[in-house]
C-alpha cells in the first residue's frame, strides 16, 4: 500500500490529466492503479467501478473516491475525489470569467462558434454508442423512445422521469423479468450484506447522514441570509437536486439543468450552455463541471449588491459544493455494502432502466442544442451543420478524442473569421 504522501501525489497528478471522459479516465485509473502500482487489485477495482455505476453522480470521480477510501480511509478518499475535480475546477473558473467578460468579442465569439457544431457532434456520438450497448430489445427502446418524447414534447419534469424509469426496472427484475438487463452470474433477488457489518454501518450511516445534511444545510442558509436569496437558494435547489439524479451521465441531467438555467431563471442563454459544455469538454475532470459554468452565469448575471466577478465565483463554488458533496456522501454511506449492492437483482433493474431512458434524455439533448446551433433564424447553418458532420465522422470512425475536437473547431472558428 503506498504511503498517503505518495498517493497524494497521484490523484493531484491523475486530476490534471483526466481528460476524455469517464471512459478514458477509468480506463487511465486501471492502467495505473491496478497494471502499474498495483495498489488495488483487478477484483476490487471492478467492484469499485461497478459501485459507482450504480449511483448517480459522476462514476469517474466516486472511483476514485472509492479507492481512495480503501487505501487511506476516509481521508484519503476526500483528497481522492476532491482533488479529482480541483484541477479542472480552477481552469473552468477562468475559462467561465473568459466567456463572461469577454465573449463579445469578435475572436471570443469566433472560437465558440467554431467549437458549438462539436459539441452537438460529440453529444449524437453519445447517443449512438450508448444506444447500441444499452438498447438491446424491444423493451429498452420503447424506454428511450418514451423518455425522448415525454421530453421533448410533454416537457416532464427530469428528476420523475428517472424515478419512473427506475421503478419500472425495479418491478421488472423482482418480477424475474429481465427485459432490461440479463440477470448476470451472482445476482441475487435479496441485499443481505453480513449482519455484523451491517450493525456497523446502521449506526455509521446514521451519522454520516446527520453529518451529511450539516455541511450541506449550514453553508447555504449561510450565503442565503449574508447575500439573499435570488440567486443563491435557486442554485442550490437546482444543483443538489441535480445531483441525487445524474444517473448516466453529465448529458443525462443537463436538459434538466438547462431548461431552469436558461428558461426559468434566465441565468444564461441556450447559445451560453453550448459554449459551457464545450469549455467542460476541453479540460480535465468530469464533465458535470459544466454545472460550475452555469452557476459563474448565474451570480454573474443577477449579482445584486457584488460585483459581477465575485458573484460568479461565489455563484461557482456554490455550485461546485452541492453538486459534489453528495457524490462523497453516497460513497462513504454505501461502501460497506459494495458487494451486496453490485449482485442485487432490483438495482441492477433499476439501473439498466435509467440507462435506457438516458438514451432518449441525451438525444432530447442534442436536438435542444442542435436546433439553437445548427438551426438558426429559421435557416440551416450548413458550415455549423458540416462541421458537425465532419466531427461526428472523427468520433465514430476514427475515435478522434474529445478535447482536441473542440481544439480543432476552435481553430477552425478562428480561421474562418481571419478569413472573412
Amino acid at each position: 500500500m503506498p504511503g498517503f504522501g505518495e498517493a497524494l501525489r497521484f490523484w493531484f497528478w491523475l486530476g490534471c490529466v483526466s481528460f476524455g471522459g469517464p471512459a478514458g479516465q477509468i480506463a487511465l485509473m486501471q492502467q495505473e492503479l491496478v497494471d502499474k502500482r498495483r495498489w488495488i487489485d483487478s477484483t476490487r477495482f471492478l467492484h469499485g467501478l461497478n459501485f459507482a455505476m450504480l449511483l448517480p453522480g459522476p462514476e469517474a470521480q466516486q472511483l476514485a473516491t472509492y479507492i481512495g477510501w480503501r487505501l487511506h480511509g476516509t481521508l484519503g478518499g476526500l483528497v481522492a475525489g476532491g482533488l479529482f475535480v480541483l484541477p479542472g475546477a480552477l481552469v473552468l473558473l477562468g475559462l467561465s470569467w473568459l466567456a463572461a467578460e469577454h465573449g463579445d468579442l469578435a475572436w471570443v465569439a469566433a472560437l465558440f462558434d467554431g467549437v458549438k457544431p462539436v459539441v452537438i457532434a460529440i453529444i449524437a456520438a453519445s447517443v449512438w454508442r450508448l444506444g447500441r450497448r444499452t438498447l438491446k430489445g424491444p423493451a429498452p427502446l420503447l424506454l428511450a423512445l418514451v423518455a425522448f418524447l415525454g421530453l421533448y414534447l410533454g416537457h416532464l419534469p427530469f428528476p420523475a422521469l428517472i424515478a419512473g424509469a427506475a421503478l419500472i426496472g425495479y418491478l421488472a427484475a423482482k418480477a424475474g423479468k429481465p427485459v432490461f438487463a440479463p440477470v448476470g452470474h451472482g445476482v441475487t433477488d435479496d441485499f443481505v450484506p453480513d449482519d455484523q457489518q451491517a450493525d456497523r454501518s446502521g449506526k455509521r450511516l446514521l451519522r454520516l447522514s446527520m453529518l451529511f445534511a450539516g455541511l450541506l444545510l449550514v453553508p447555504v442558509i449561510g450565503v442565503v441570509l449574508l447575500l439573499g436569496q435570488k440567486p443563491w437558494a435557486d442554485i442550490a435547489d437546482l444543483f443538489t437536486t441535480s445531483a441525487f439524479v445524474t444517473f448516466g451521465g453529465a448529458y443525462a441531467v443537463l436538459p434538466f439543468i438547462a431548461e431552469r438555467a436558461v428558461e426559468t431563471y434566465q441565468w444564461l442563454t441556450p447559445a451560453d450552455m453550448v459554449n459551457g459544455l464545450a469549455l467542460a469538454e476541453s479540460t480535465p475532470g468530469p464533465l458535470i463541471l459544466v454545472t460550475q459554468y452555469v452557476g459563474f452565469f448565474a451570480g454573474w448575471n443577477q449579482p445584486g449588491d457584488l460585483s459581477p466577478g465575485l458573484a460568479g465565483v461565489i455563484g461557482a463554488v456554490l455550485t461546485t459544493y452541492v453538486t459534489f458533496l453528495p457524490c462523497f456522501f453516497f460513497i462513504f454511506a454505501g461502501a460497506p455494502y459494495v458487494e451486496a449492492l453490485i449482485h442485487n437483482r432490483a438495482a441492477a433493474g433499476a439501473l439498466a432502466a435509467i440507462t435506457a431512458a438516458v438514451v432518449g434524455v441525451i438525444l432530447n439533448l442534442g436536438v435542444v442544442l442542435g436546433e439553437a446551433v445548427i438551426l438558426t433564424g429559421g435557416r440551416v447553418n450548413w458550415v455549423a451543420l458540416f462541421v458537425a458532420a465532419i466531427a461526428l465522422i472523427a468520433l465514430l470512425r476514427f475515435n478522434l478524442a474529445v478535447h482536441w475536437l473542440v481544439l480543432a473547431g476552435a481553430a477552425f472558428g478562428l480561421a474562418r473569421m481571419a478569413i472573412g
